[in-house]
């Protein structure tokens, strides 16, 4: 498969041109007979489908992309997954997709290392935002923060899934995977314009066109642009987004074309920090939530264009092909400096720590889909081809490692360090440091016995893994790996009843694997190959048509290397295992839920020196808790209260277990009302997250071997208004 390097903007221009003509080419025909109305139920990936329907509650969807194999409903799938709606995030009034994930109990939010990155921990696997799917390709959207707005549906697929999707460029997607959907127009037109606020002054503005054109209405367009800046509810926090994205679909005679092209512009000036506790100091206190201990000097800065093309077209005999191309251009610059606790009084020591960075991503992928019946089975046969290319340019600058002091109770400002004493590359042009190319085939049949009650998948993708680096002064090679490896996927579906699904699978995740480096070893630069971690899984869901439940039991084990007399080696492993539980829909008239339970148990196994054996994995709390209702307020029409409740018990922050986190608990509540105003729908949304304004960690760890803190949000007023016209 060939990929061009056109701009996104070219991209862009290209893709809508072809739209518009394609559009005004069916104004402009003559037909030579009537043609029939079409209704449109536009999808994010140009099926003829559409999206699947939204269920009972309208908060979730009743299925969700599974990569080559598409939609599939939630109840023919042997995988758990939950597809959250744009009708959730706008009445939640979601910021980004870690508010969105904070309804799902298998997710919890934490923070890249380093810096101010969203990252999402699946079944207590890290998963980077850099491996967010956008519309099924990896790599297209903002490594750091990706607004809302520019969503459809967020649909979390939970479990290792490197034979749905493909290996996470990031080397992620261990304990599961999200895929965002992009907006497309509606069969009515669509004007709507939000204002809003919240704690710290904070202002907001967004708007949503959409409408659809031509003949039968076949070509649709919607455009959003969001704006929000000012001050968070943190000291001396500041937040500017801006945000700009066009989303078009196109439905020919047999065929289906969709684009996105979109920009974002996201800036932090004196955002929070992560906190690490030094070695041999227990975890503290959670300072006051909504104190400050960064520098007033720091920020962080990411822009991002990106686009997407994905066409869709129907074959004889009922098959489907598609293909689907993206390309991003993105560059980050940091300050940042982050306190290390040295003492049980607060008092921490700071550095500084620039870096400015440069991303080109291209990624595509082709496929076909199709059904045959052989005998009194049935067969839906996927194959798929794609491709990921990453370029990545970095340079960094440091103080020197004595630093600075401060106190993270009583923090103290202090002037910027010179950032001199240790750099890497040139901060005005960096060089290529990282390049990173995976390509993937990819197999996959699911047999339909007993009139569909018994569904059977098998499949398998071949995967190679490339990845370059280079010096960050000279930009000469200086390390580099290639190995592939075929992931296998089983799973089965039974229906005992109607209503009833049983289901079990056994998948794999896919990692590049690491090259041996150390000191004194005696096999330096031996190339391994690719991380595979195993997951089985057995579970049940239940459909009642308005309440929907879901209950999993899981284990994943994941290898890990060190050293071990003299030689490194992939010797040990973190397993993973637990219970899910799940509920969503309406069991009564006028009220929605939507929440679940996870049980975890992450172990540590054959570790280093046996010191950790048996010992919990950083960042793994045993009991995440999530319960979420919306109640229709009798005789007040319009009117709707929710909460959610969350809690998450202790974890640790590192692999010895002697910095144990306390367990945490936060309860968000808010309000909708839904009326008229001028001959105008008018929608007013009022919410509180942490309503007792607790100070408490939220999370720690993401990276491997790393515990650095997370501090939790403190008491968030956000209030909105949203006008139809």
């Amino acid at each position: 498969m060939i990929l061009l390097r056109p701009t996104p903007t070219a991209l862009a221009a290209a893709v809508f041109a072809n739209l518009l003509a394609a559009g005004a080419h069916a104004q402009d025909a003559a037909p030579a007979e009537p043609i029939a109305t079409v209704v449109v139920t536009a999808s994010a990936d140009a099926s003829s489908q559409g999206l699947p329907p939204a269920y009972a509650g309208g908060q979730v969807a009743r299925g969700g992309r599974l990569g080559l194999l598409g939609n599939v409903d939630i109840m023919d799938t042997p995988f758990n997954s939950m597809n959250y709606t744009q009708a959730l995030i706008q009445d939640q009034q979601a910021r980004s997709v870690a508010d969105v994930v904070q309804n799902d109990p298998s997710v919890r939010v934490a923070r890249g290392f380093g810096n101010y990155q969203e990252l999402y921990v699946i079944r207590g696997f890290a998963l980077n935002s850099d491996d967010l799917a956008y519309n099924g390709l990896y790599g297209m959207l903002p490594r750091q923060f990706v607004a809302s707005e520019l969503l459809e549906r967020v649909e979390v697929l939970r479990g290792a899934n490197s034979f749905v999707n493909g290996a996470a460029p990031g080397g992620g997607a261990i304990g599961g995977a999200i895929n965002l959907l992009p907006k497309r127009a509606p069969n009515r037109p669509l004007t709507q314009v939000t204002v809003g606020v919240e704690s710290g002054g904070q202002g907001y503005v967004a708007t949503d066109l959409a409408r659809r054109f031509g003949e039968g209405d076949r070509l649709g367009v919607r455009v959003n642009a969001v704006r929000r800046d000012g001050d968070t509810a943190i000291d001396r926090e500041g937040r500017e987004l801006s945000l700009y994205s066009v989303g078009a679909d196109y439905r020919g005679r047999g065929y289906r074309l969709s684009a996105d092209v979109g920009h974002q512009d996201h800036q932090l000036t004196g955002a929070r920090p992560s906190v690490t506790m030094a070695a041999g100091v227990p975890i503290l206190a959670a300072p006051a939530s909504d104190s400050n201990y960064a520098q007033p000097w720091t920020f962080s800065g990411e822009r991002d264009t990106f686009g997407t093309l994905r066409a869709e077209a129907d074959l004889p005999g009922g098959a489907t092909a598609w293909a689907a191309l993206g390309l991003r251009s993105g560059t980050e610059s940091n300050i940042i400096s982050s306190p290390t606790v040295t003492d049980l009084d607060g008092d921490a020591t700071m550095t500084r720590f620039d870096n400015v960075r440069e991303d080109k991503v291209r990624t595509g992928e082709i496929g076909v889909r199709g059904e045959l019946r052989t005998g009194a089975v049935t067969h839906k046969l996927s194959a798929s081809a794609s491709r990921f290319h990453s370029e990545s340019k970095n340079a960094y600058a440091m103080s020197d490692f004595a630093g600075f002091g401060s106190n993270i109770y009583a923090p103290r400002d202090a002037a910027p360090p010179s950032n001199a004493f240790f750099t890497g590359g040139r901060m005005d042009d960096p060089l290529l440091t990282q390049k990173s190319i995976l390509s993937s085939v990819a197999l996959a049949d699911t047999l339909g016995l007993l009139d569909e009650r018994l569904l059977v998948t098998l499949g398998a993708r071949h995967q190679n893994i490339k990845s370059f680096g280079y010096d960050y002064t000279s930009g000469a090679p200086n390390a580099r790996y290639e190995e592939s490896k075929v992931t296998p996927v089983a799973g089965v579906v039974y229906k005992p009843a109607r209503g009833v699904s049983v289901y079990a699978n056994y998948s794999e995740a896919l990692q590049q694997g690491p090259v041996a480096a150390g000191r004194d070893i005696v096999n330096q630069g031996e190339v391994f190959a690719p991380f595979v971690s195993r997951q089985k899984e057995v579970g049940v869901k239940v459909d009642s048509g308005k309440l929907g439940m879901t209950a999993a039991f899981f284990t994943t084990a994941q290898p890990s290397a060190f050293v071990l007399e003299r030689r490194f080696g992939v010797f040990g492993e973190q397993r993973n295992r637990g219970l899910e539980l799940s509920v969503f829909g309406t069991p009564m008239r006028g009220l929605r839920l939507l929440g679940g339970l996870t049980v975890l148990e992450a172990e540590q196994r054959r570790t280093a020196g046996v010191v950790d054996e048996g010992k919990d994995a950083i960042g793994v709390p045993g009991t995440q808790l999530n319960l979420g209702a919306e109640w229709e307020v009798p005789g007040v029409q319009g009117l709707s209260l929710n909460a959610r409740a969350l809690h998450t018990s202790t974890q640790y922050a590192d692999a010895a277990n002697t910095q144990k986190l306390p367990s945490w608990s936060r309860l968000d509540v808010g309000a909708n009302y839904l009326t008229r105003f001028m001959d105008r729908d008018l929608t007013l949304r009022a919410r509180i997250d942490n309503l007792t304004d607790k100070a408490y960690w939220a999370s720690s760890g993401g990276y491997p071997g790393f515990g650095y803190l997370v501090q939790g949000a403190p008491r968030t007023l956000t209030v909105s208004a949203t006008v139809d016209f």
